[in-house]
């Protein structure tokens, strides 16, 4: 609605009856108001108070109402997890977010499966939420039916199938999961939304994933080198861990604050916590 002072203005200007202009998203209407040299007020005429909403077009033709509503919220995080001879490391920030907000710094986007399985994830918090709750029941449920904890591989179909289960109303969920496998071997599987997977030497995702992805490249997979190629020692690809997050951390800034790092050998499984910026 139109200011007093300029509205006014306006009718002083005229000495006499005017309307003050009514700006809406349906379209423009007009009030009736009367000057009296001191005071600006609706006029008293019968008919002034009547609206004209001809003009109003209601959402019907010229001027619909657009209506919308998102299930899914993006609340950042990066994770990456590498598979070595005997260990994987899998690694994620502790950064929530929701736009240009920080929620949380202190979240812990990991979840160990069993205690030789670690399932980390990025995205929606409630949907990571609800898929952590639907593994766990399926893995008591395995523990009881079979007295012995689910392998690894197993941990991993059984995420691609209840990816899947979902794949119509999908979980908005980026994960990475690293364990041992029976061989006593490290493994990390790479996912999409719906359930695909495949085993591969490591793998990122979150919103970082792009920044992280191609020095994974270079380092871990040995992509465009001449140099041999050699097994990395679990403490180097700590190491690694630590500056591909704070590469990440200075160009993304939905990725912050810490990053948590669980290493994962026969022995069990054992986390290390490293300060990221904080802004």
């Amino acid at each position: 609605m139109a200011s007093l002072l300029s509205a006014t203005s306006a009718v002083h200007s005229r000495n006499g009856q005017s309307c003050l202009p009514i700006h809406s998203s349906e379209g423009q209407a007009t009030i009736p108001v009367r000057f009296d040299g001191t005071n600006l007020s609706i006029s008293t005429n019968p008919t002034a108070n009547i609206i004209d909403g001809s003009s109003i077009d209601h959402g019907i033709t010229k001027a619909p109402y657009e209506r919308s509503f998102s299930p899914y919220e993006f609340n950042g995080g990066t994770t990456l997890a590498i598979s070595g001879p005997d260990y994987a490391v899998v690694a994620a920030d502790t950064r929530l977010s929701s736009g240009y907000e920080i929620l949380s710094r202190n979240v812990s986007k990991l979840h160990p499966l069993t205690e030789r399985c670690v399932l980390g994830s990025a995205g929606c918090k409630t949907d990571v939420d609800q898929l952590r709750s639907v593994l766990d029941i399926k893995m008591k449920v395995y523990q009881h039916n079979h007295r012995k904890p689910m392998a690894t591989p197993s941990v991993a179909q059984m995420l691609g199938n209840t990816l899947y289960m979902k794949r119509f109303f999908p979980y908005y969920s980026f994960n990475v999961l690293a364990g041992i496998d029976s061989e006593g071997k490290g493994a990390v599987y790479s996912y999409d939304a719906i359930g695909s997977f495949e085993r591969t030497p490591f793998s990122a995702s979150g919103s970082g994933q792009s920044f992280l992805i191609p020095l994974m490249d270079n380092v871990i997979s040995h992509k465009n080198r001449l140099d041999e190629q050699r097994d990395l020692p679990v403490e180097e690809v700590v190491e690694i861990v630590k500056d591909a997050f704070l590469t990440a951390g200075e160009r993304d800034i939905y990725t912050g604050d810490a990053v948590e790092i669980k290493i994962i050998t026969k022995e069990g499984i054992r986390t290390e916590m490293f300060n990221l910026k904080a802004d």
